[in-house]
């Protein structure tokens, strides 16, 4: 079947340093390199808190594609954008949906509310719905009352290590991941500082996606007894990134929610033990024997495994060669295209 002509909504910048907009970056480049005419349409950064100038002119883009483009639509946009205007559009949209947006950390009462409403309305004006795990696809079927058969999952691919491995001494624990509330530094911040007995250097690479978490947490690193072991790396480039995961001994994320977390397969595909939290996608993503999961907001627990992990050697091999295992299994980023290329071929009219 040839590939047919389509298009890609995204918010802002596409080389924005997140696991989404890499996920959506992959995906573009695939179905591209597949021989995908896709229209990549940028729409306002402000998304998923728009101004009312930025709703119309996001609205008024997307409704200017013609009725035989399928569109797939970013979840910043999708679960946000006013539902009489998505209706306008006349393209066949596939709603991309990494998770809810009701599902994000620190949301008051109200604003969650909302957004639960308008995305639940939306996807019921959607043609079909991209999700990047089986969390996510359960989470529609059965809070959002979406059809099985509407949603299909198109796993983040990954890229194999260019580097070797090349541990660091003392010991690295890396965690990766934007300076937002969501991710948890702060508790992975609390569990270093209990670990002072231990030999171990920490980095925590991430943008500042919220400037005021940000701030808060150069303030607690700085008050740590731990803080000349720990640094608040900030954006890394691609580059400087993959020698931190070859330096690595652990891979440590505190998350509080995640749809999927690509940052979970990267650390696998490289053979690193995982310590994280049962949340979300995360108990899927990681297999049992190739971490440890705690509960989110426990620093007191996450201290606990860090510390199983790093002080017992045979522990730690152990879940690096059942990460190892298990990032040998992954899918490649031209499987994600390929699986997102046949939704695209039937969303076509």
């Amino acid at each position: 079947m040839t590939p047919c002509p389509a298009a890609f909504a995204i918010p802002g910048d596409i080389a924005t340093l997140t696991g989404g907009y890499l996920y959506e970056r992959r995906l573009l480049e695939g179905l591209r390199r597949i021989g995908h005419d896709m229209a990549h349409l940028q729409l306002p950064a402000s998304f998923p808190d728009p101004s009312a100038r930025d709703m119309t002119a996001a609205v008024g883009a997307l409704a200017a594609l013609p009725p035989d483009r399928p569109l797939i639509l970013d979840g910043l946009v999708f679960g946000a954008i006013d539902t009489a205007g998505l209706a306008r559009v006349r393209a066949p949209v596939v709603a991309m949906v990494h998770h809810p947006l009701a599902s994000e950390s620190g949301l008051d009462p109200a604003r969650r509310d909302h957004l639960f409403r308008t995305e639940r309305d939306n996807l019921r004006l959607v043609r079909h719905v991209l999700v990047p795990s089986p969390h996510t696809r359960r989470i529609l079927i059965e809070r959002y009352d979406v059809a099985p058969a509407r949603i299909t999952v198109a796993r983040p691919g990954v890229d194999r290590p260019r580097l070797p491995v090349a541990p660091a001494s003392p010991p690295l624990i890396l965690s990766v991941g934007i300076l937002h509330p969501r991710k948890g530094h702060d508790i992975l911040i609390d569990a270093l500082s209990r670990l002072m007995d231990l030999d171990w250097q920490a980095v925590i690479a991430g943008n500042s996606w919220d400037a005021v978490h940000a701030d808060a947490l150069t303030r607690q690193v700085a008050a740590s007894p731990a803080a000349p072991r720990i640094a608040l790396a900030g954006q890394v480039a691609p580059g400087a990134l993959e020698r931190l995961y070859s330096q690595a001994a652990v891979f440590a994320l505190a998350t509080r929610y995640e749809g999927h977390g690509l940052v979970f397969d990267e650390a696998m595909v490289r053979g690193l033990p995982v310590v994280s939290c049962a949340t979300g996608a995360v108990p899927d993503t990681v297999p049992p024997a190739a971490g440890l999961l705690v509960p989110p907001d426990d620093p007191e627990g996450f201290a606990a495994a860090l510390r199983r992990v790093v002080e017992d050697g045979a522990l730690r091999r152990a879940l690096a060669d059942a990460a190892m295992d298990a990032g040998r299994a992954l899918p490649g980023w031209d499987h994600t295209a390929a699986v997102v290329s046949a939704v695209l071929a039937r969303a076509r009219p």
